[in-house]
């Protein structure tokens, strides 16, 4: 299979992880109303190739957003996390 062939179904699978993603979050949260038990939810991370897809970001402006603070970071070892909702208020903020 050629790269473009992989790029697309990378980017087709990607897409129906984000559409599934908040429905299952609204069922666990459904589901934990439904049994009486507190739930935490899952935490949704993205990680620098997530980023440089989704949003177009280079890696020198994803690394300098990450020394001025712009962008909240979580370090694991070698590999920067950045939690997604985090990132979505980020962008809500900046778009008003």
């Amino acid at each position: 299979m050629s790269k473009e062939g992989k790029a697309n179904i990378f980017a087709y699978l990607s897409a129906i992880k984000n559409l599934l993603e908040p429905l299952q979050a609204r069922l666990e949260k459904i589901d934990s109303k439904i049994s009486g038990h507190d739930v935490k939810p899952r935490l949704r991370y993205y990680r620098n190739e997530d980023l440089k897809k989704i949003f177009g970001l280079s890696n020198n402006t994803i690394i300098k957003y990450r020394q001025t603070g712009v962008l909240p970071y979580t370090k694991l070892g070698d590999i920067f996390l950045y939690e997604a909702s985090k990132i979505e208020k980020l962008l809500n903020k900046n778009g008003q």
